[in-house]
């Protein structure tokens, strides 16, 4: 939906290859793209300057270790591992070998997105953020319905990381993180950030109907600033993620969405995990 159709439109990528766990789809995406299919995903990574991966968390993380090692450029989706630990490792990897990466959180991509974040930065005084992220992969005819990992860990790890990408750009770092989570993948997610901002996250992938909604804003002492609708463009959005990465590699400047940004996404829906599980606030 997003990878691929972006890869092959970028004027300035070669579309190697593609590796899959099932090697029918893989060719099959392969064949469509005119790009090659490849059975073992060490030889994909050995023919290629850069990866991009659209897979599960957890397997996502072992790939993308093994291509940082190589020295190839990363291109991740979110959230770039399950662990701090494996995003950490990821990171140190990509350092150690020069290999730049960039994690795609979709709408942070949109160039409307870009804009309303940097005039409320410029703003200044905000005392909160609220996001709700409410929908459901359930409903007939939905891509992600069959998504074994979201399914597995519902809201917090598959919208979660599109909303701490949000408001962290505006109120900064996170240093404590308390969760809790009821039905129907319910979740909710306090932030408070180091200037002393709080945020708070709704975040459900199994919501009824009527509960579905995707809202943000910003509150201070400006009033409020409403996050802009935008519509969903994954493969405008890849095609700039992918324009950042390129840049980053050539010696531009790193993407605030890069790996070190990615492992931090990770460490608060860590903790957030981990509120959830022991009734206790988490402090980063």
């Amino acid at each position: 939906m997003a990878h691929a159709p972006a890869l092959a439109a970028h004027p300035d990528v070669e579309f190697v290859g593609v590796w899959g766990r099932n090697p029918q789809k893989a060719a099959a995406l392969a064949e469509q793209f005119s790009a090659k299919p490849y059975s073992d995903i060490d030889a994909l990574i050995a023919a290629v300057d850069a990866i991009a991966v659209a897979l599960p968390p957890d397997v996502q993380a072992d790939i993308a270790l093994r291509a940082a090692r190589a020295g190839k450029h990363l291109l991740l989706d979110k959230p770039i591992a399950f662990t701090a630990e494996a995003a950490d490792e990821i990171v140190a990897a990509a350092a150690a070998s020069d290999a730049k990466g960039v994690v795609f959180f979709t709408r942070r991509f949109m160039p409307q997105i870009q804009e309303f974040l940097t005039a409320v930065q410029a703003t200044g005084g905000w005392l909160e953020a609220r996001v709700d992220h409410l929908g459901s992969i359930y409903g007939e005819g939905n891509p992600f319905g069959e998504s074994a990992w979201r399914k597995e860990s519902g809201g917090l790890w598959d919208v979660g990381p599109h909303a701490v990408a949000l408001v962290m750009p505006v109120l900064g770092p996170v240093e404590q993180v308390t969760a809790l989570a009821g039905n129907r993948d319910m979740t909710h997610v306090l932030l408070r950030h180091t200037g002393g901002t709080i945020t708070t996250l709704t975040l459900s992938v199994d919501a009824p109907p009527k509960l579905e909604r995707e809202d943000a804003a910003f509150y201070g002492e400006s009033g409020v600033a409403p996050v802009p609708p935008v519509p969903w463009e994954p493969v405008e959005a890849f095609g700039r993620a992918v324009d950042s990465l390129i840049s980053a590699a050539a010696g531009g400047e790193s993407s605030p969405l890069d790996l070190g940004f990615g492992a931090q996404v990770v460490r608060i829906l860590n903790a957030a995990a981990e509120s959830i599980t022991t009734g206790r606030t988490i402090t980063l």
